[in-house]
């Protein structure tokens, strides 16, 4: 069963960075990608063996909460549509800890980009939007906190927070 659970989450991590290149190219993230990372997260429950009570009923809850939380986000105008379903979707896979490190490490990063971006327009003004691919952000904060929380040399040491396995 580890091999298959390993395998979900290569799987995730390819659609992750399928989103962020998506992202960059497009300022889009399409419904089909969210779905099918929200659609593998019940797989990597049972691979894993959660407990239907307390830890996937959790899970639900936590995309429930953090989707409708960004779209707020979305309504004010500081995050995009799949941005917003791309948090939701993640926040499947990963205990509320993790997710907490997740937008951690995504608002850091993400703030790193936002000082990119306007460094470049103030250099080269671009006549271009300016909108800023925040899945790539995502990803990185993604990817971080499952290489901290499943790699199993990393879930050895106390990663960025408080995941520890």
């Amino acid at each position: 069963m580890e091999i298959f659970k390993y395998g979900l989450l290569v799987a995730l991590a390819i659609a992750l960075l399928f989103a962020a290149i998506s992202d960059i190219r497009e300022r889009r993230i399409a419904n089909w990608l969210n779905i099918a990372i929200a659609a593998g997260a019940p797989l990597f429950w049972f691979a894993s063996g959660m407990a239907i009570w307390p830890d996937m009923v959790s899970q639900l809850g936590l995309a429930f909460v953090g989707f409708w939380a960004f779209a707020g986000l979305f309504a004010l105008g500081w995050l995009g549509g799949g941005d917003v379903k791309l948090l939701g979707a993640i926040a499947l896979w990963l205990t509320p800890f993790a997710f907490l490190d997740l937008l951690l490490v995504m608002a850091v990063v993400g703030g790193a980009m936002a000082v990119f971006f306007v460094i470049r327009r103030m250099i080269w003004k671009p006549k271009t939007q300016g909108t800023l691919p925040y899945g790539v952000a995502i990803t990185f904060g993604a990817l971080w906190v499952l290489g901290a929380t499943h790699i199993p040399a990393a879930t050895q040491v106390n990663g960025i927070g408080s995941v520890q396995q």
